[in-house]
C-alpha cells in the first residue's frame, strides 16, 4: 500500500515526532524483550519493578497509537483541504489560459533557468508574422532591420535592468505591431499584438516621418556634394539651411556662421529682383554675375516658392559661356571653311528653311545671293531650279520633291545622282542634323567619274596587256607566295594555270622550274631575294640557258610594298626581241612630241580668237559705235579681264612649250634699269591702288643698264611684282630694289603679306602649282615658274626666302653681260612670241 500525504510543513513535522516515538518505543520493547529472555519471564525472580516496567511499555505504546491516530486524522482533514485548493487552482488558471488565448497576441515567456516558452500564438492577421514558434524569435528573419535592432535592444535593457518597453515594429512584409516587455523576479514576458486605432495611426506616421527624415537627409546629403550654392529660406525669409559650396562662395568657416549673421550670396538688388518674381507667383529664374570665391563669375540663379519657403540655388556658367564663345568661334571658322570647299554645302532648319549656304553652292546653282539671303525654303529652291532648267524633267516633280526632302519625317539619308540638263554629274547627299534641320551636300562628280571611266579603262587595258605580253611576270609577296602572273609565265616554265592559282610557295615554284633549268645557283639567289628581310634589297637580273635550247632573260626587282617583282623573257628570237623594243621606245618618243606639239598648237590656236575677242570688247568699249548702259558696261568689262587673263595663261603655256621644246631665243640688248621697273610697276599699278598698296623703289645710283632680252626681263619683273600685290594686305607695301655686286645685277621684290608655308616653299616653281595662301589672289601657277625658267636661260639664279603672315622675299641675280645660246623657232611659233 503506498500513501501519500501533502507536503504541509506542520503536518510533516507532527508526522516525524510519531515516528520518532514509535521508534522509541520498538527500542524499549525490544530492549524488554531481551531483558526477559535473559533473565526468564516464568522465574520465582520476577519481581514488583519488573512488572511495573513492563505496564509503563505498555501504556507507551498505547500513547504512541492514539497520537497516530489523531495525526492521521489531521492529515487527511489537510488532504481534503489540499485537493480543494488544486481544483480551485485549475479553474483559476483555465481562465487565465482563456483569457489569453481570446485576445490575439503572441505571449513569450522567459524564466532563469530555463528555456524560453512561446506561451500563446493566436496572432495570425499580421503580414510577415511567421506562423510556427521556432521562427518567432528568429526576430531579424522577419522583421525589417532597424525594428530587428530597436527590438534587441529592448530586450538587452529588459533582461539585464529589468526595464520594462513598448515600441512598434514593423515586418518585412509591411505589418506593424506592438511589442511589449515587462519583467517579474528572474522572469520575463514579451508580448506582440496587432496595432490598430491611434496607435496604427501613429505608426504610420511614425513611419512616414522616419521616411521623410531620411529622404531630407539624404537630399541634403547630395545638395552639400554639389559644387553649385543651395540655400534655404523659412517663411520670414531668413536662411535656414545652406550647403557646404554655399559656405565656400561666401567665404565663411562654417554653416552656423552662415546662418547665425545671414551671409547672403546675392546683393541686394538681386534680391529684390527674387521678391518680386515670387511675389508674382513665378520662379525666379535669371544669369546674373555673383562674387563667389573672391571671383566674380557668371551663374544661373534659380529660386522658387516651396509651401511658403523658398528655395534657391546658383550654377556656375562660366564654363558654359565660354564653350558657347569657342562654339561661336568654331562655327564661324566652320562656316569659313565650308565657304572655301568645292563642295556645294546647303544647311536648311527644322522649319525648312535656309540657314547656311556655301560660295560653291550659289556658284553651282548660279543663284542670286541675295535671294538666297531671304532665307528660302527647300521647296521654293527646287521649284526655282525647275524653272530656270537647271534640273532634268522628271514624270511628277511632287513625288519627286517628296522623295528628295522625305529625310525630314523618316531621318534616313538621302543619297541620289543628279543629271543636269548642262551635262554635269552631280552626288547629292542629305542628311538629318541633330536640330531636326537637313544638311545637304552637292558634289561634282563630272570630272570624277571622267577620270574613274579612264582609269578603269586603263587597268582594263594594263590587264590585258598583260596577259598579252611575251614576258612571263610573277609577283611574290612578302610571305615569299606567289601574287600575281601571266600566261607567258605558264607557258615559259610549262607550268599549269590552275597549280599557279593555288598561289604556292616560291620554294614550289622554283622546284618545279628546275626541271628545265637545274642552276641550283641562280634559283637559290632568286629564292634569297624573294624571302629575305633585308634593308636594301638588291635588283639584278640575268640570262638563262635552258637544257632544251631555250634562252630566258630574266630580272628581280622588289617592290615598294615589299613584294617581288620577276620577269622572264623568251630572248631566244633575239633579233626579234630587239626590234619589238626599238618600236616601241620610238612610238613613246613619237607621243611625247605629239603632246608637245599637241599643246603649243592648241594654244596657239585658242591665242588667235581670244585676241579677236579681246579687240571686239574694246571696239565695243569705244564711244564710236553707240552709248552702253552701266550694266552692259560691266559685263563688257568682265569680258575684257577675263580675256586679258586667259591670253595671258595661253601665252605662259606658248613660253614654257618654247622653254620645254628648247626653242626659246633671247634678245640680248642693253636695258635701262629704270625704264625696265618702271615698264613693270605700269601693270601692276591699277591693282595696287585698287589695293592701297605702296610700292617703294629703291635703284642703286652705280646701276644704269645690264645685257639681256628686254621683253623678258619685263615679263620676270611683272610677274614678281603681280604675285607681291596679290599675295599683300590691304595698306600694306611692295618693296623694289636693285643694286650691282661683283658683276651681277640683283632684283629683290619683297612684301609684307601672308607669306608661304614652309612645307610649300619647295614647290612653288611648279607647273600649275597654285595656292592663295589665305589671300583672295589665285592664278594658274605658271607665273613663277616662267620666271625661274627665263632668269636660268639668263644664266642667272632665283631664291625665295618667306614666312607665313610675315611676308615673302625673291631675290633674282643676273650676269650683267649673260652669253645664252640661239635656238630655233618651230614654225607653229613663228610670230608667237609674247607681246610686251
Amino acid at each position: 500500500m503506498r500513501l501519500s500525504y501533502p507536503q504541509d510543513p506542520k503536518l510533516t513535522t507532527r508526522l516525524q515526532l510519531a515516528l520518532l516515538l514509535i521508534a522509541a518505543m520498538a527500542c524499549v520493547a525490544t530492549m524488554l524483550a531481551g531483558f526477559v529472555n535473559g533473565h526468564g519471564i516464568g522465574s520465582v525472580d520476577f519481581d514488583f519493578r519488573h512488572t511495573w516496567l513492563f505496564l509503563t511499555v505498555a501504556v507507551g505504546a498505547l500513547a504512541a497509537i492514539a497520537v497516530i491516530w489523531r495525526m492521521g486524522s489531521m492529515a487527511r482533514r489537510e488532504a481534503r483541504a489540499a485537493k480543494s485548493e488544486s481544483v480551485h487552482l485549475r479553474r483559476n488558471l483555465a481562465a487565465a489560459d482563456a483569457i489569453i488565448r481570446a485576445e490575439p497576441q503572441v505571449l513569450v515567456f522567459w524564466e532563469q533557468g530555463q528555456a524560453v516558452r512561446i506561451v500563446s500564438h493566436t496572432l495570425a492577421s499580421v503580414p510577415g508574422l511567421p506562423e510556427h514558434h521556432a521562427e518567432i524569435l528568429r526576430f531579424g528573419q522577419w522583421l525589417e532591420s532597424t525594428s530587428a535592432h530597436s527590438l534587441k535592444a529592448a530586450l538587452d535593457k529588459l533582461f539585464v535592468n529589468g526595464r520594462s518597453f513598448s515600441i512598434i515594429l514593423k515586418t518585412i512584409a509591411g505589418g506593424i505591431i506592438e511589442a511589449e516587455g515587462r519583467a517579474a523576479g528572474g522572469r520575463a514576458v514579451l508580448r506582440l499584438k496587432e496595432v490598430s486605432g491611434y496607435k496604427l495611426e501613429i505608426a504610420r506616421i511614425e513611419d512616414q516621418h522616419a521616411t521623410l527624415a531620411r529622404d531630407i537627409r539624404s537630399s541634403r546629403a547630395l545638395l552639400n556634394t554639389l559644387p553649385m550654392p543651395v540655400w534655404l529660406r523659412g517663411v520670414d525669409n531668413r536662411l535656414i539651411w545652406v550647403n557646404a559650396a554655399y559656405v565656400q562662395a561666401v567665404d565663411a568657416k562654417s554653416e552656423i556662421e552662415v546662418l547665425e549673421h545671414q551671409i547672403e550670396l546675392l546683393e541686394g538688388r538681386q534680391r529684390k529682383s527674387v521678391s518680386r518674381a515670387l511675389a508674382a507667383g513665378q520662379t525666379y529664374r535669371s544669369r546674373i554675375h555673383l562674387v563667389s570665391g573672391g571671383e566674380r563669375k557668371a551663374h544661373e540663379v534659380v529660386v522658387l516658392p516651396v509651401d511658403g519657403m523658398t528655395a534657391g540655388a546658383a550654377v556656375d556658367v562660366t564654363d558654359i559661356e565660354s564653350a558657347q564663345g569657342e562654339l561661336e568661334r568654331q562655327s564661324s571658322a566652320y562656316d569659313r571653311t565650308l565657304d572655301r570647299v568645292e563642295t556645294a554645302v546647303a544647311i536648311f532648319s527644322p522649319d525648312h528653311k535656309l540657314a547656311f549656304y556655301n560660295a560653291a553652292f550659289a556658284k553651282l546653282w548660279s543663284l542670286d545671293t541675295d535671294w538666297l539671303a531671304s532665307n528660302p525654303s527647300d521647296n521654293v529652291i527646287l521649284d526655282r531650279l525647275r524653272e530656270i532648267g537647271v534640273l532634268e524633267p522628271v514624270v511628277n516633280h511632287r513625288d519627286w520633291k517628296a522623295q528628295v526632302l522625305a529625310c525630314y519625317q523618316t531621318g534616313t539619308p538621302f543619297d541620289d545622282t543628279w543629271n543636269l540638263t548642262d551635262g554635269r554629274i552631280l552626288h547629292v547627299m542629305a542628311e538629318q542634323r541633330p536640330d531636326g534641320g537637313v544638311t545637304f551636300l552637292f558634289a561634282d562628280e563630272t570630272e570624277r567619274l571622267s577620270l574613274e571611266s579612264r582609269y578603269n579603262a586603263l587597268i582594263d587595258v594594263q590587264r590585258e596587256t598583260l596577259n598579252s605580253l611575251k614576258e612571263g611576270v610573277a609577283v611574290f609577296g612578302t610571305n615569299g607566295r606567289l601574287k600575281l602572273f601571266n600566261k607567258a609565265f605558264c607557258n615559259i616554265w610549262h607550268m599549269q594555270q590552275k597549280r599557279l592559282a593555288e598561289l604556292p610557295h616560291v620554294g614550289e615554284v622554283i622546284a618545279a622550274a628546275q626541271t628545265l633549268h637545274p642552276n641550283n645557283d641562280t634559283w637559290r639567289r632568286i629564292g634569297h631575294a624573294v624571302t629575305a628581310f633585308l634593308d636594301e634589297r638588291e635588283t639584278f637580273s640575268g640570262q638563262m640557258t635552258r637544257d632544251d635550247g631555250v634562252v630566258v632573260d630574266y630580272a628581280l626587282m622588289p617592290l615598294p610594298d615589299g613584294a617581288t617583282l620577276m620577269t622572264f623573257a623568251d630572248v631566244t628570237d633575239a633579233k626579234r626581241a630587239e626590234r619589238a623594243l626599238v618600236e616601241r621606245n620610238e612610238a613613246l618618243v613619237a607621243a611625247d612630241r605629239l603632246k608637245t606639239n599637241f599643246i603649243g598648237h592648241i594654244s596657239y590656236e585658242l591665242r588667235t580668237p581670244l585676241n579677236s575677242i579681246i579687240g571686239f570688247s574694246e571696239m565695243l568699249a569705244s564711244p564710236l559705235f553707240g552709248d552702253l548702259n552701266a550694266k552692259q558696261r560691266e559685263y563688257l568689262a568682265d569680258i575684257m579681264s577675263s580675256s586679258k587673263t586667259l591670253l595671258a595663261i595661253i601665252n605662259d603655256i606658248l613660253d614654257l612649250a618654247t622653254i620645254d621644246a628648247g626653242a626659246m631665243q633671247l634678245k640680248p640688248t642693253p636695258v635701262g634699269v629704270r625704264a625696265l621697273i618702271d615698264a613693270a610697276i605700269l601693270g601692276i599699278r591699277e591693282r595696287a591702288v585698287r589695293n592701297r598698296l605702296t610700292i617703294e623703289i629703291a635703284v642703286a645710283d652705280e646701276v644704269n643698264e645690264f645685257v639681256a632680252d628686254e621683253a623678258r626681263m619685263r615679263q620676270v619683273l611683272y610677274n614678281l611684282l603681280s604675285n607681291a600685290v596679290g599675295f599683300s594686305k590691304v595698306n600694306g607695301t611692295v618693296r623694289l630694289a636693285c643694286w650691282s655686286e661683283n658683276g651681277t645685277i640683283i632684283f629683290r621684290v619683297e612684301d609684307d603679306g601672308v607669306g608661304i608655308p614652309k612645307d610649300r616653299i619647295g614647290r612653288i616653281f611648279d607647273r600649275f602649282e597654285s595656292q592663295s595662301h589665305g589671300s583672295d589672289h589665285r592664278g594658274a601657277g605658271l607665273g613663277l615658274s616662267i620666271v625661274k625658267s627665263l632668269v636660268e636661260l639668263h644664266g642667272g639664279t632665283i631664291e625665295v626666302f618667306s614666312e607665313e603672315n610675315r611676308g615673302t622675299r625673291v631675290t633674282v641675280r643676273l650676269p650683267e653681260h649673260p652669253v645664252t645660246p640661239a635656238g630655233d623657232v618651230p614654225e607653229w611659233l613663228a610670230g608667237g612670241g609674247r607681246a610686251a
